[in-house]
C-alpha cells in the first residue's frame, strides 16, 4: 500500500490521511511523555494497549449517545477517524485529589473531592499547559460558550459513565483529560465530538482495595512496571489483545 501523507505527529500518536474524504487514520506510538515533553522514553506495547482500550472505551460512550471521532480500528496500532477541527482546550474532570491539584492546593494526594471538579487548561507546550477559564476561553475565541456548555455536559457524563465501568474491573478513575472537536457536517452543521483517545495515558486509575496506581504516573514518577500497569487495564476490561503480552512489540501498520 503506498505510504499516507501525514498530517500531524504528537507526543504520543500520528495522523495520517484516511482513506475517504473526511477521515484520517490515528496511529499510537509507544513513545511516552510527561511533564510537557520535559521527561521522554518508550513504553513498549503502548500503542497496542491504547489502541484497543481507546476503541473499546469509545464504543461503550457511543453506546450511551456520546458522540465520538472514532470509527473503527484498523490493526493493532492504527484507528479510522473523522476529522475535525480540534478545540485547543484540554478538558479535565478530577473526582480525587492527585497530580498538579494537589501541588497547587497543598492537599494530599488520595484526598477525595466532595463533588467533581472540571477544570480547563489551554493546549499549548511552549506555554505549558496553562489553567485557564471559561472567561478566558471565550474572549481569546478559542470556544464559544454553547461549546463550553457541550464540552461541559459530555465531561460530566463520560465521568459519571466510566467510573462505574472503571470501578466494575476494580479499578478506581481518580481524573483524567479530555479533548473534543468540531465536526462539520456536509449539510453545514458543526457539532462538539470526543476527540484525542481514552487510555491510562490521560487517565489516572488506581486499585480500588490497594491504591496502586494503574497508568502514566508508573512512568512519570519512574515506578517501574509500567508495561504490566498497562496490560493489567486492558486484562480487567477484558481486552488484552490477541495472543497475549508476546504481540506487544509489534509494529503493524499501514504507512
Amino acid at each position: 500500500m503506498a505510504r499516507r501523507r501525514r498530517i500531524y505527529e504528537g507526543k504520543a500518536k500520528v495522523m495520517f490521511e484516511g482513506p475517504e474524504p473526511g477521515t484520517l487514520v490515528q496511529y499510537f506510538k509507544d513513545d511516552a511523555t510527561a511533564f510537557n515533553n520535559q521527561k521522554k522514553g518508550t513504553i513498549t506495547g503502548k500503542g497496542v494497549l491504547n489502541n484497543r482500550i481507546s476503541e473499546y472505551l469509545m464504543l461503550r460512550l457511543a453506546e450511551i449517545g456520546v458522540p465520538t471521532h472514532f470509527m473503527r480500528r484498523l490493526n493493532m496500532r492504527e484507528q479510522l477517524v473523522r476529522e475535525v477541527e480540534i478545540v485547543p482546550i484540554e478538558v479535565v474532570v478530577r473526582n480525587v485529589v492527585a497530580g498538579s491539584m494537589a501541588k497547587r492546593f497543598a492537599i494530599a494526594e488520595g484526598t477525595p473531592l466532595p463533588r467533581s471538579v472540571v477544570e480547563y487548561y489551554y493546549k499549548s507546550d511552549e506555554l505549558g499547559d496553562p489553567l485557564v477559564s471559561e472567561e478566558h476561553i471565550t474572549a481569546f475565541g478559542w470556544a464559544t460558550p454553547q461549546d463550553i456548555d457541550d464540552m461541559l455536559a459530555m465531561s460530566l457524563r463520560i465521568n459519571d459513565f466510566l467510573t462505574g465501568l472503571f470501578l466494575g474491573v476494580g479499578l478506581k478513575l481518580v481524573d483524567f483529560k479530555l479533548e473534543y472537536g468540531r465536526l462539520y457536517e456536509e449539510s453545514g452543521e458543526m457539532r462538539i465530538v470526543l476527540a484525542d483517545e481514552i487510555s491510562p495515558d490521560n487517565c489516572r486509575l488506581w486499585d480500588v482495595k490497594t491504591n496502586e496506581k494503574m497508568d502514566k504516573d508508573r512512568f512519570r514518577r519512574d515506578l517501574g512496571k509500567v508495561e504490566e500497569a498497562y496490560q493489567e487495564v486492558a486484562r480487567r476490561l477484558g481486552i488484552l489483545p490477541e495472543g497475549g503480552p508476546g504481540d506487544l512489540k509489534g509494529s503493524e501498520s499501514m504507512q
